[in-house]
């Protein structure tokens, strides 16, 4: 397959450099486009008011892949490269191997499913994958199981278009329970700010968010109860697979807002 791979983790990550080579070793055709620093945390965020630069990265990657590292966000990385450097589509855009779970709420903030959903997007299905750990550098795991997914799809393609919110668990090979197809959890956090104070005596605030408990999400989401959430089953070991899309329209609430009567003064 024709693969196009991004990050927000930046062009140096140890994630991405084992997924590149893990794939391009299994015969792939790819490409790689990522920040030139880390930029985690950025969301769908796109550079619109100075001009986005990328350069040809050689001799970090194995030898047949191609690579470039920009210097702007995820998202601009992926547009960037369906738009002005790839001579044609790719097949599929994976994101990642980004260091850290994408669970939950966690991926309205990610850089990671922000890149995957910008392929999304422009019409191509597209995989985030994320280690569950901020600390480990042992990638092979998630890198060998991107791998048989990749090939899975090139088998059998995604029935619909998606993206596949992907967590590994940060374990070896051989401790993984299983694969699970889950809907997305609620992870909760406590956003504490930490005051500082500067050297020049001026005020400062550094946010050192915490989780302090995995929530069920709100019932009305049209949701089947009976599939498991992301967040339990990577407790039990389990990688996760969430679909996702990019439409955000709640629809229990267009029912519940129907019964409006919408009658403003002055408005026909």
């Amino acid at each position: 397959m024709k693969l196009l791979i991004s990050n927000d983790d930046g062009i140096s990550a140890l994630g991405i450099r084992t997924l590149a080579n893990y794939l391009a070793e299994a015969g792939h055709d790819v490409s790689v486009v990522c920040p030139d620093r880390e930029r985690s945390a950025t969301g769908h965020g796109l550079t619109l008011h100075q001009p986005i630069r990328a350069e040809i990265v050689e001799g970090i990657f194995h030898p047949a892949i191609k690579a470039w590292a920009c210097d702007g966000t995820p998202s601009d990385c992926v547009k960037l490269a369906l738009w002005a450097l790839l001579e044609t589509p790719p097949d599929l855009v994976l994101s990642g191997i980004n260091q850290g779970a994408n669970l939950g709420t966690e991926i309205l903030y990610s850089g990671t499913v922000s890149a995957a959903m910008e392929g999304l997007i422009e019409g191509i299905p597209s995989v985030a994958l994320s280690l569950m750990s901020h600390t480990s550098k042992d990638f092979h795991a998630a890198a060998k199981f991107a791998t048989v997914l990749v090939d899975q799809l090139a088998q059998k393609p995604l029935p619909d278009l998606m993206l596949l919110n992907v967590n590994v668990p940060a374990v070896k090979w051989e401790e993984i329970a299983g694969v699970a197809l889950t809907r997305q959890g609620l992870r909760h956090y406590t956003d504490v700010f930490n005051k500082r104070v500067d050297p020049r005596g001026k005020t400062y605030y550094w946010l050192t968010g915490e989780v302090i408990e995995d929530v069920e999400p709100p019932s009305g989401l049209n949701l089947p109860q009976n599939v498991p959430t992301d967040v339990e089953v990577v407790r039990k070991n389990y990688i996760s697979i969430t679909p996702l899309q990019y439409n955000l329209t709640y629809a229990t609430g267009l029912e519940k807002l129907s019964e409006w009567e919408l009658n403003f003064p002055g408005i026909i």
